[in-house]
């Protein structure tokens, strides 16, 4: 079944990609009417989630944050398959890295791990190896389908980038270290852990949940630095990326200043420009829980 699935997909998925743009943000209008005005996809999701991050806002402003977000929703997931045929030229016109030399800078001495929200674009990310010398490594969640999932790695090794799971990050930066191979690690970092599983709660848009901490875990027992990306949605169809270093230090940095930073850097941008966020993220699910986390009972304990 998976293999008829990839089969009667990819065909599909390979038109869309070689569309002329201006066909291909015709059919992104499309898709934003089917999937906004008739299916209604997570709207209630999008709905309380806006209604819960800004309190103060009128329906009228969440009303037109929800219809710029289904929009710029239907954007960034065309133009992830749209990678499949992106030429270099092409994605250096459309993502301009504004400050690339962050990054080769730090790349000469240390491991770096890129840290990012799922805001704007995050798919074309990837396109930093085509400035950099290290090798550059995506963390990610792996699909179900399996000829998905190796189709997915197949596009981003077109970037010079591997797919690596959670599980085989620590591995791989271990590795590399016993072989003095520098490699920079992106990763998306505003997800949602399981309650049980949380090993830290913060604010994040003003309201108590658990939050990922692995990449200042890496950091800290790996000795790699930590850079922030903000991408940033120009016009349609083009953005640009700036990165801002968290630290080059981490083992010196005190526990948790990594998270909090990249949580206050990830929320400025959200504020700037709501829209661009992936609202249909239940991000918020596991507020009011914390008292069901054996860390965050640990964590009240130590204050």
């Amino acid at each position: 079944m998976q293999l008829l699935v990839f089969i009667l997909a990819y065909p599909l998925l390979w038109l869309i990609s070689i569309l002329p743009y201006r066909l291909f943000y015709a059919f992104s209008d499309f898709v934003y009417f089917v999937l906004y005005r008739i299916v209604g996809y997570r709207k209630k999701v999008v709905k309380d989630n806006l209604r819960l991050v800004f309190p103060s806002k009128t329906k009228e402003e969440l009303k037109s944050i929800e219809k710029k977000f289904y929009r710029h929703l239907c954007d960034s997931f065309l133009e992830m398959v749209k990678t499949m045929n992106l030429s270099k030229a092409a994605v250096k016109k459309r993502y301009d890295i504004q400050n690339v030399e962050v990054i080769q800078e730090i790349e000469k001495t240390k491991s770096i791990l890129v840290v990012c929200s799922h805001y704007a674009n995050w798919e074309w990310n990837v396109s930093l190896n085509n400035y950099v010398q290290a090798k550059g490594y995506a963390v990610y969640t792996k699909i179900s389908n399996k000829y998905f999932d190796a189709w997915s790695r197949k596009v981003r090794a077109r970037w010079n980038t591997k797919l690596i799971t959670q599980e085989e990050t620590v591995k791989t930066i271990v590795k590399n270290k016993q072989n003095n191979v520098i490699g920079i690690f992106g990763m998306v970092s505003d997800q949602s852990p399981q309650v049980i599983r949380a090993q830290y709660w913060a604010d994040f848009m003003g309201i108590r949940v658990p939050v990922i901490n692995g990449a200042e875990t890496l950091a800290r027992k790996l000795d790699l630095a930590v850079v922030f990306l903000k991408v940033s949605k120009v016009k349609r169809g083009y953005y640009k990326a700036e990165f801002t270093p968290i630290t080059t230090d981490a083992k010196s940095t005190e526990k948790n200043q990594i998270t909090d930073t990249f949580l206050r850097m990830a929320e400025q941008q959200i504020y700037e420009r709501p829209e661009h966020y992936l609202w249909t993220h239940k991000r918020w699910k596991h507020r009011g829980k914390e008292h069901l986390s054996p860390a965050a009972k640990k964590q009240q304990r130590t204050k």
